[in-house]
């Protein structure tokens, strides 16, 4: 995973959920220190109401947006310019756009001809359009609360003792071939010892870059090494060991077909 000096995290309140708002940050401050906290929209409005006291506990700053005109959305207009005024700053090493309104997607792609790192934060409904625009897109479905988990946790305990596992819904089972494929291409691509192993990390960046909004949880699974083990007739596995970027798993293939 990429670690960021300068980041910019910019909110699209209107098409943000706030209940996720702090689980967003805890996701995103993994990719590297956050710098610029900035949420846009018309604080006044009804809908809009409870982001007072979220935004101030997160200490995020808030760009008030007045509609002008009824009809008429300044608070894509704003969170545009301020977009590009950052970038041109040349200050910043990585964006984090929390939208799922694709007309955030020109946005996305001319931050990334500027060789800025782009992350998009949305839900499933978000357009593919925006999703590929990025370099990294993250779904706010997959985000839990942390003390949810905490009490979640505490209640699996007995059925995690007897090797429970996850059970994958029909729905994504039924588009688990793509990462296959994908892992196959990877390893096909990045071989990196002797013995054809392929580091896992390295496979998870390659399908990062083809599909920014894969996520293993989407498989029922924390990490992508989990969800290699669960196809043991398809992959070997093995511990390594060495810098950040090569420690951890690698795989090999096992045959051609998935």
């Amino acid at each position: 995973m990429e670690d960021f000096e300068k980041m910019v995290v910019l909110i699209d309140a209107d098409n943000t959920q706030l209940s996720k708002l702090e689980e967003v940050l805890h996701e995103v401050s993994t990719y590297g220190r956050i710098i610029v906290k900035k949420a846009y929209g018309n604080f006044t409005k009804t809908n809009l109401h409870k982001w007072e006291g979220k935004i101030k506990s997160l200490a995020i700053k808030a760009e008030q947006q007045f509609d002008y005109v009824a009809g008429k959305n300044t608070t894509d207009i704003a969170m545009v310019i301020d977009a590009m005024d950052l970038l041109h700053t040349g200050m910043y090493d990585a964006v984090v756009l929390v939208s799922s309104d694709s007309d955030f997607t020109p946005l996305a792609v001319r931050l990334r001809e500027s060789g800025m790192y782009v992350i998009g934060v949305g839900e499933k409904k978000t357009p593919e359009a925006f999703c590929n625009a990025c370099d990294d897109f993250i779904y706010l479905e997959y985000l839990t609360s942390t003390k949810n988990d905490e009490a979640k946790n505490d209640k699996e305990k007995p059925q995690a003792a007897a090797g429970k596992k996850k059970t994958i819904t029909p729905a994504t089972d039924a588009n688990i071939n793509e990462i296959h494929a994908l892992l196959r291409i990877a390893y096909g691509k990045y071989v990196e010892d002797e013995d054809d192993y392929v580091n896992i990390s390295s496979a998870g960046i390659y399908i990062k870059r083809v599909k920014p909004e894969f996520s293993p949880l989407a498989y029922g699974y924390s990490k992508l090494s989990e969800l290699i083990k669960d196809y043991p007739q398809l992959y070997e596995i093995k511990r390594v060991s060495g810098d950040r970027r090569s420690s951890g798993y690698a795989y090999r293939c096992r045959s051609r077909s998935v």
